[in-house]
């Protein structure tokens, strides 16, 4: 990826680039990437003024570098059978701006409108009953259950409990003697990004439940006597500081993609990132303003991928050779190539064809097989094959002794 300057088009403003010109330049969405993220911030800026608080994240076309970790998140946008990302590195190094950023590229999903999350969906798969009496009168009347609504990040607090995170009883009605559970963060995240900063430091339950909901797509919370289901359809993102603990191999193996962030090392490139970073502190709205374009084409692009992916095929002798590469690996879980396909297939969805080539395989198999292994089990399985072999040799030796008594 190209990420030094290039030179503005001559005459227009940053961002006024009208969203059909800017596609007609590239072929596939990886290319428009690999361009606008080199384009120039026309710095300087001048400092913007201060004002109310606004929600205005670093550009994710504008982040230098770090192309390994940008693809693995793109990959998961556009595929969540991915099964999500995780994101292993030191502090400083982007990864929680390049998570931040993703809300200005995603495409807008349906909302609901109900305070108890009732969606049209609900009705089509379960009938009228799947919805509350309200939205019950609203659909026969033909109002709109939801509307369409911009990608939140829903951030995990570290101190989150697990009442927190899947829901417990409200409190305020509880006082009155009666019973409602009131919506988790799992549920508040549905069609959202859920992302997880230090998940090594979270508690084992809330970790586990968090995963168990990313798998399912939906999960149970009862509270005495009251049961509700939620959905939990999100894209899960992690991230952790390994000199700050290691995370218990069983959460590791529920992540799909997972990435090792290092921080830059090419000098032009730091010094390309604090230029950028300069721009944005001095006037982030002016800098969020100049990838609009490129920001609504991006979503226009992801949204396209999302609905087509399901056609992009895996041929045989491409499996074959990937189940390979897993066997020569001694990878035991199942999920290794089961990310490695829905990876493989996320790429060639990205590069505009509809079948995997083994060129793609290879792209994405680091992040989808590096961490899989272990020592542990592989002492394990080591020592335990002495203990087989002597079993096979004692059921050898009784199994003739008992054929020559019978012939006697």
């Amino acid at each position: 990826m190209s990420d030094a300057p290039q030179e503005p088009r001559s005459g227009q403003p940053p961002g006024s680039a009208p969203s059909d010109q800017i596609q007609a330049s590239f072929r596939t969405l990886r290319e428009f990437i690999d361009r606008v993220t080199g384009k120039d911030l026309w710095q300087p800026f001048a400092e913007e003024d201060a004002g109310i608080a606004e929600s205005l994240p670093f550009p994710f076309l504008a982040m230098v570098g770090q192309r390994e970790m940008k693809l693995a998140l793109l990959l998961a946008l556009v595929n969540p059978a991915v099964g999500g990302v995780l994101l292993i590195g030191p502090r400083g190094t982007g990864k929680t701006t390049a998570v931040r950023s993703l809300i200005d590229v995603l495409p807008q999903p349906p909302r609901s409108l109900c305070y108890y999350g009732c969606m049209p969906e609900d009705i089509e798969s379960g009938g009228i009953d799947a919805v509350c009496p309200d939205c019950a009168r609203k659909y026969g009347m033909g109002e709109p259950l939801a509307k369409m609504d911009k990608v939140r990040l829903v951030e995990l607090p570290l101190n989150a409990r697990l009442d927190d995170v899947v829901g417990g009883v409200d409190e305020r009605v509880a006082v009155q003697e009666r019973f409602k559970i009131r919506k988790g963060i799992l549920a508040q995240a549905d069609r959202n990004l859920l992302y997880i900063d230090e998940v090594n430091l979270l508690s084992d339950e809330v970790v586990d439940a968090i995963l168990d909901a990313s798998a399912q797509g939906s999960y149970s919370v009862r509270r005495g006597p009251v049961a509700s289901q939620y959905h939990s359809r999100f894209v899960l993102i992690g991230s952790m500081n390994p000199e700050e603990g290691r995370l218990r191999p069983q959460i590791m193996d529920r992540f799909g993609l997972r990435v090792v962030v290092h921080g830059l090392s090419d000098p032009e490139e730091r010094l390309e990132a604090y230029r950028r970073v300069l721009a944005y502190q001095n006037n982030p709205r002016h800098v969020a303003h100049s990838y609009a374009g490129e920001n609504a084409l991006m979503q226009a692009e992801i949204q396209v991928i999302r609905d087509t992916i399901h056609r992009v095929t895996l041929p045989e002798f491409v499996a074959n050779h990937s189940l390979e590469m897993v066997r020569k690996l001694k990878i035991d879980s199942l999920r290794a190539e089961i990310t490695l396909f829905e990876a493989a297939r996320a790429l060639a969805a990205l590069d505009g064809r509809s079948e995997v080539s083994n060129e793609d395989v290879f792209q994405v198999a680091p992040m989808a097989l590096r961490m899989r292994r272990s020592a542990f089990m592989e002492e394990f399985f080591s020592g335990q094959a002495v203990e087989e072999k002597e079993l096979d040799e004692l059921i050898s030796h009784n199994r003739n002794r008992d054929n020559a008594q019978k012939e006697v």
